[in-house]
């Protein structure tokens, strides 16, 4: 999967018609329902970076001994000049490029990616790079939280939806079948059947999850909770022509009908009461207080699978709390990638993805409904094509997990993902990072030096991050590559995460 992708990020996305001329009246491809794939030896047309040939280059093979006599300045072989271009080495100045999708069985045996540094050096502005290029691929750009609203640009950009959830604004139906619900009176009886059942148990396991989260039980359910959760969630499924929604869910508990009565093995009203009683009210406690009126009724803007780029934008939920943060981006995490994997099931859908999950220390602290999803992605990605980008600023981050079996699965996520990019650090941290992915010790001090303290200006005001655009990029058990990212104009634009901090520094 080779690519002259050199020009992508700086051209943007390219409009129809486009033949080095801008053509703003007409419609954008995405408008048409078509997509655009960058062709091989890239775009034809004036300043387009088009290769008449792409040469694969010669290989010569020698000894250790021989190779140094012929040139002495041996380093390790660097990474292909394909996929995404990040920069230049900062040792040889080659370009750095960057193709998980791309090296999977030749270089990588999983797409999944680890970015990691500190605050202010620039690990969303890389991210964002990689999703502009490969969206120029043909690969879908799905942020099914965006916790700080700062993917909201760069969908808009690329022609994509932008779902923003709060109050007197967008809501999701965690049990909302997205595309299944239209398709399921198509099916025959038997198939129609098989998948209802598969939708209720999608819906019972994310109830189950949320109940988790603080605003819930606190704990996962015990069995008697989860079994009459499903069995009320299969009830109302029969009930309603629509999706449920968790009021229903909660309607049919407090109502109590015998049948639930015989799935608990219970008798008298009273028994049942005592049985139902703490699960009931963890459900209300969804639907009331801080959570009111955000995931407790229809979906009011269903996600347009058809677009380039989508992202739930939960910016409006930071005023309350982190706790209201966490639940919220377990649901939508659970109707995004539901939503997905339905019209996979249904052949509705057959474009691989790109999931950046940025602030994922918030989203650990869902709990671990959020730490199974996680699990479960980095488990399925390379079959399905998907790049799962991780990004966090700490290996201390699973250590807030409660249980020790979720703080190992957390850990395992890093250790499943074979490319690794490593923004500023402290030489604790990169220890910590070198006993799950061994490092040299030229590769922690160079990535050391990175994470001096910025400079503060005489106003009081902290200077630009000295290690701000600068990562090293590791293959596996390869040598690092250390190199500088560069933004264009367009990309400062849209990739801008200090918005909101200068706005304060003004007021101020």
């Amino acid at each position: 999967m080779r690519k002259n992708s050199t020009h992508a990020a700086q051209r943007g996305p390219r409009r129809f018609g486009d033949a080095g001329a801008p053509a703003e009246a007409e419609p954008t491809p995405w408008q048409l329902n078509r997509r655009v794939v960058a062709p091989r030896k890239g775009w034809p047309g004036a300043a387009s970076g088009r290769a008449a040939h792409v040469d694969k280059g010669t290989v010569y093979l020698g000894t250790t001994d021989e190779v140094a006599g012929l040139f002495p300045f041996v380093l390790g072989a660097p990474l292909p000049a394909e996929g995404v271009p990040i920069g230049p080495d900062l040792l040889t100045h080659e370009l750095v490029c960057f193709d998980p999708a791309g090296w999977v069985g030749k270089l990588v045996q999983n797409p999944g990616v680890w970015v990691q540094g500190q605050p202010g050096c620039g690990k969303s502005a890389l991210v964002k790079r990689i999703c502009l290029v490969y969206s120029s691929y043909g690969h879908m750009v799905v942020v099914p939280g965006d916790v700080k609203g700062e993917y909201r640009e760069l969908v808009e950009a690329l022609g994509g939806q932008v779902v923003r959830i709060g109050r007197g604004l967008d809501r999701i139906n965690p049990l909302d079948s997205g595309p299944l619900r239209g398709r399921l009176s198509s099916l025959a009886a038997d198939r129609r059947d098989t998948l209802l059942a598969e939708i209720n148990g999608r819906r019972s396991e994310l109830l189950h999850a949320l109940l988790a989260t603080p605003h819930g039980l606190g704990r996962r359910p015990v069995a008697a909770e989860a079994n009459v959760v499903g069995a009320a969630v299969a009830m109302v499924a029969e009930r309603l022509a629509d999706d449920p929604v968790i009021p229903d869910i909660v309607a049919v508990l407090r109502e109590g009908p015998k049948e639930l009565w015989a799935r608990l093995l219970v008798d008298t009203v009273d028994d049942y009461r005592s049985q139902v009683r703490e699960v009931t009210l963890a459900l209300e406690n969804l639907c009331t207080g801080p959570l009111s009126g955000l995931f407790d009724s229809p979906t009011t803007r269903p996600l347009d699978l058809s677009a380039p780029a989508l992202s739930v934008d939960l910016s409006s939920l930071l005023t309350a709390g982190d706790q209201v943060v966490a639940t919220g981006l377990l649901a939508t995490w659970a109707y995004s990638y539901g939503a997905i994997d339905s019209a996979r099931a249904l052949g509705m859908m057959d474009r691989p993805l790109v999931l950046p999950l940025d602030e994922m220390w918030r989203a650990l602290r869902a709990g671990p409904g959020m730490v199974d999803a996680m699990d479960a992605m980095t488990r399925l990605n390379r079959a399905k094509g998907e790049v799962v980008i991780f990004v966090t600023h700490s290996q201390r981050d699973p250590e807030s997990l409660t249980s020790p079996e979720d703080r190992a699965k957390a850990r395992g996520l890093m250790e499943r993902c074979d490319s690794l990019v490593l923004g500023a650090l402290s030489h604790g941290e990169l220890e910590r990072i070198n006993a799950l992915k061994p490092l040299t010790g030229e590769e922690i001090n160079l990535v050391a030096s990175w994470s001096a303290p910025g400079i503060t200006g005489v106003d009081g005001t902290t200077q630009r991050h000295p290690g701000r655009g600068k990562y090293l990029v590791k293959i596996g058990t390869r040598a690092g590559s250390p190199a500088r990212l560069d933004l264009t104009e367009a990309e400062l634009r849209m990739y801008d995460t200090d918005t909101a901090m200068r706005r304060r520094i003004d007021h101020e």
